[in-house]
């Protein structure tokens, strides 16, 4: 850590001037909060790579990583440190200006990834919709599609954000249920199946197919190999872009700098966002070559904020850490124990265990009324934080900096745990 860093974690670990209880921060949430969460009841103060701290100073190991955005660790010094040389020169100006920080994050990124051009957002969910709109731009000016006819194929048990737009393409009840009327344009086909979309793909209206290369939020449901690469190769086929969700399964988390590169596929419009800024910022991304973003102009699309200039720095250093610290290769080297050493556990509540790095989930059969839930709660009583997915899920994902050793320890909490019930 740099010595300001030093100096503020100092703080805040000695930081005793707590005012309320865990329940009383609690109740002041469920008063005077919309109840639109359904939290782990433990209330944190403070966090440094793979732990946080709640307001009693209990140390807890943090398995869910802000669903996949804290993959370099909580507070990460070097992207804190180019967070606060930023903000007393400039934070905001929108972009009715140029700004002498755009330019670099933009060369930087696009580079990074290999791209012409970055299209720079805030939220994962505002990633998608501009995926969405670059897919019908480039449909109706490049492909000749009828004005107001494209079709956007999307996988059931997707999870791609909570507008209208994107709720308009789930299956599940709980993100789409009572928000009608929806968005057309969307056909819905079973996940991992290619056939399906090969059957699709013979409608001359399709225009793309928006895919995440592994389900996260459906419970880190891992297809098929090959599933990506043959997929891509039907989209190429019939001039139809490949578009990848990979706001939760890039930057690392799967053991590779992008879940499509474990097959060697490069989406036709790549959509990033969470761990792109460590958790420190909201920053997104759509990237795509010149052909496709192109067909966007002036005017027709943008973001107060997307690309300002705190972001840009934030975003910059939190993809330096990455390869800096080798991340993705540590998710590809721990991943694979973390998995064996789940299945070593003589629980019969354990029905299966998959992932992919350190994108891990365990799907749990209920026992004398004990479900996922009542798992996750002994978890943060014996220090360990995750949180259940579709009720018999439970995800894990500790951020990318955890050693070894940590994981060892971290291990032998869920072992106990489980093994308790």
């Amino acid at each position: 850590m740099t010595l300001i860093n030093d100096y503020f974690w100092e703080i805040i670990k000695t930081d005793k001037h707590f005012t309320m209880t865990s329940k009383e921060y609690i109740d002041k949430e469920d008063r005077f909060g919309a109840h639109n969460y359904h939290p782990i009841p433990v209330v944190l103060h403070s966090g440094q790579g793979v732990y946080v701290w709640d307001v009693e100073g209990k140390k807890y190991f943090d398995f869910l990583s802000a669903y996949s955005a804290v993959n370099q660790g909580h507070c990460h010094p070097k992207i804190i440190q180019a967070m606060m040389e930023q903000v007393p020169k400039l934070t905001l100006t929108s972009r009715a200006f140029y700004t002498s920080t755009l330019g670099e994050f933009e060369e930087f990124v696009a580079g990074y990834f290999g791209y012409d051009k970055v299209l720079p957002m805030n939220t994962g969910a505002e990633g998608v919709e501009t995926a969405l709109k670059l897919c019908r731009k480039w449909a109706y000016q490049k492909k000749g599609i009828e004005e107001n006819k494209a079709k956007i194929i999307v996988c059931e048990n997707n999870f791609h954000g909570r507008t209208i737009t994107i709720v308009s393409m789930s299956t599940d009840p709980d993100s789409y249920k009572g928000y009608g009327p929806f968005t057309p344009g969307f056909v819905k086909i079973p996940y991992n199946d290619t056939e399906a979309l090969a059957r699709e793909l013979e409608d001359p209206n399709v225009t793309g197919f928006l895919v995440e290369p592994i389900q996260g939020e459906a419970g880190v449901y891992v297809p098929d190999q090959g599933y990506l690469s043959r997929t891509y190769e039907l989209c190429k086929k019939h001039n139809i872009l490949f578009i990848a969700d990979e706001v939760q399964t890039g930057i690392g988390r799967t053991g590779k700098l992008l879940a499509c590169d474990h097959e060697d596929v490069r989406p036709d419009i790549l959509i990033l966002g969470k761990a792109l800024s460590g958790g420190v910022y909201p920053v997104s991304v759509a990237l795509a070559d010149d052909d496709i973003m192109l067909c966007i102009k002036p005017g027709e699309h943008g973001s107060t904020f997307g690309g300002n200039p705190v972001a840009t720095q934030v975003a910059i250093a939190a993809l330096k850490v990455i390869k800096e610290e080798n991340l993705a290769e540590n998710a590809a080297r721990l991943g694979p124990y973390f998995r064996e050493e789940l299945g070593r556990i003589k629980s019969d509540m354990i029905e299966i265990i998959r992932g992919k790095g350190l994108l891990n989930a365990i799907v749990i059969k209920p026992k004398n009324g004990k479900t996922a839930w009542d798992i996750c709660l002994a978890l943060a009583g014996n220090g360990l934080l995750a949180k259940p997915t579709h009720d018999h899920i439970i995800r894990f994902a500790p951020p990318l900096v955890i050693t070894k050793n940590e994981l060892g320890e971290a291990i032998d909490i869920i072992k106990n745990t489980l093994m308790a019930f």
